[in-house]
């Protein structure tokens, strides 16, 4: 019999492994770049700060180079756009982008790996 609990906590430890990169690179970005939003230029302080988020240009969450070359700073605004303009225009589909590539983050790529242990 399968334990009930396993899959939750699969999820619960990838949902953890992503937040602890993701502050990672956050704090690195916000240390590397001014809080303006790279492609509205709204200016940030402190006290918005938790609406400016670090896009990875190229689509790929894990490659966070310690320069910060793949990462520039958006607002929330601007980076749902962004991610709205690699959907497509219909907004769902295919992942091919405007640009013409495909989304390279798979969030659920080694899951399979993680149910069998």
């Amino acid at each position: 019999m399968a334990d009930p609990g396993k899959l939750d906590r699969i999820v619960a430890d990838a949902r953890r492994a992503a937040e602890s990169r993701q502050q990672g690179y956050r704090e690195k970005a916000l240390k590397i770049y001014p809080w303006i939003c790279g492609r509205c230029a709204r200016e940030f302080t402190h006290a918005n700060l938790r609406e400016l988020t670090v896009h990875h240009r190229n689509h790929n969450h894990d490659y966070n180079p310690p320069d910060g070359s793949n990462w520039e700073l958006l607002c929330l605004y601007c980076h749902d756009n962004e991610h709205q303009r690699q959907v497509g225009p219909a907004g769902g589909g295919s992942g091919v982008g405007a640009g013409g590539t495909a989304a390279m983050h798979s969030p659920f790529a080694n899951l399979k790996d993680l149910l069998k242990k």
